[in-house]
């Protein structure tokens, strides 16, 4: 086994939120070791993530394609390049501890993530409990790099990027410099932590009274972007950015909000990748998980009336739906959520 470690392959193939959560770990990386050389293993689409990342280099695994199956992957470890000295696994699947196996072969020093699965199932039983917040994501990943070496401080400070917006872009939304542009995401995977319809037109009529506001609304799929038209009504201040642009251009967008409100969901994840403030309305999930977007303060995070709803955090991914708690969205205050905006707003 090779002793010291120059290149390290880092292994993250979805979800689009837990990739994104990687990207502010790798520039704390970078920054607090800039001589180690980071190779990202994840799949096509999310490598438009880490774009703004020069020093990343992006392999892709294209496991429906050449690299499916035993054989597929065997083929993919003999593809990455010689030089690669350790593996940071920070997704531990199926098809990572696989790749594991082929990494080991070359000498290659291998450590992986602890997801805490233990500890989740204990925060999220069906009974009153005093609940404590486990280990974040973040930490989770940088845990593995402490195991291969590199601890990291996450509270170093990152630098904001902002990505150019395209012209296509400002065409298409009629960007203008003095207006403030929030995002809202008002969808989630799973119903019991996406905000009720009716919030959510509250929240947005609530939005645009503010001066110079421009609101764009994001999701995902023919279903949301019908729905997100519908939110939108005929307020001018509003607009629907889904189904308009290419991911890469969202991206570019998302990295210039003054704001992104946002679901337990992989657009908090987006936008706190660039530093952006996120306010997320929580639903069944809770912040506690280690889920909540990087960097964010207590205060950005909204959560149902736990006197209310005293089993919350009821799931860690908002799909276990329980009986009674079906409009537990509707105690959280869209006042409430308007009233840290405005502080967000003032304080950038």
């Amino acid at each position: 086994m090779k002793q010291k470690i120059e290149h390290i392959l880092v292994i993250r193939l979805s979800a689009m939120g837990d990739v994104a959560m990687l990207i502010p770990v790798l520039e704390i990386v970078h920054a607090t070791y800039p001589r180690l050389k980071i190779s990202v293993l994840t799949k096509p689409f999310f490598s438009h993530l880490f774009a703004h990342l020069d020093f990343v280099n992006i392999y892709v695994a294209e496991v429906k394609g050449k690299h499916k199956g035993v054989a597929g992957l065997f083929k993919l470890s003999s593809e990455l390049p010689d030089d690669i000295d350790a593996v940071a696994d920070v997704h531990n699947v199926l098809r990572s501890k696989i790749l594991r196996k082929f990494f080991a072969l070359k000498g290659m020093k291998i450590k992986k993530i602890n997801k805490g699965r233990k500890e989740k199932k204990e925060l999220t039983k069906l009974k009153t409990k005093k609940i404590h917040p486990l280990k974040s994501s973040h930490q989770r990943y940088a845990d593995v790099f402490e195991k291969l070496g590199f601890p990291i401080n996450l509270k170093r400070k990152l630098e904001a990027k902002k990505l150019e917006i395209g012209n296509s872009i400002k065409t298409g939304l009629g960007i203008e410099a003095e207006k403030k542009y929030i995002g809202f995401a008002p969808f989630a995977a799973h119903h019991p932590k996406a905000y009720p319809k009716e919030k959510s037109k509250k929240l947005i009529e609530l939005i645009i009274e503010q001066t110079n506001i421009q609101l764009l609304l994001f999701g995902g799929g023919k279903d949301e972007v019908n729905a997100l038209h519908q939110l939108k009504g005929k307020h001018n201040q509003v607009q629907v950015v889904a189904g308009k642009f290419d991911f890469k251009a969202e991206l570019a967008l998302i990295s210039n909000l003054k704001l992104m409100i946002s679901m337990d969901s992989g657009n908090g994840h987006l936008a706190a990748m660039f530093q952006v403030p996120v306010i997320t309305i929580w639903g069944a999930t809770h912040p506690f998980a280690g889920f909540a977007p990087f960097g964010q303060l207590k205060e950005n995070q909204f959560l149902p009336d736990l006197n209310q709803y005293p089993l919350l955090p009821t799931s860690i991914y908002g799909k276990k739906e329980v009986k009674g708690y079906e409009n537990l969205m509707h105690s959280i205050d869209e006042q409430a959520i308007v009233n840290r905006i405005k502080t967000i707003i003032l304080e950038k």
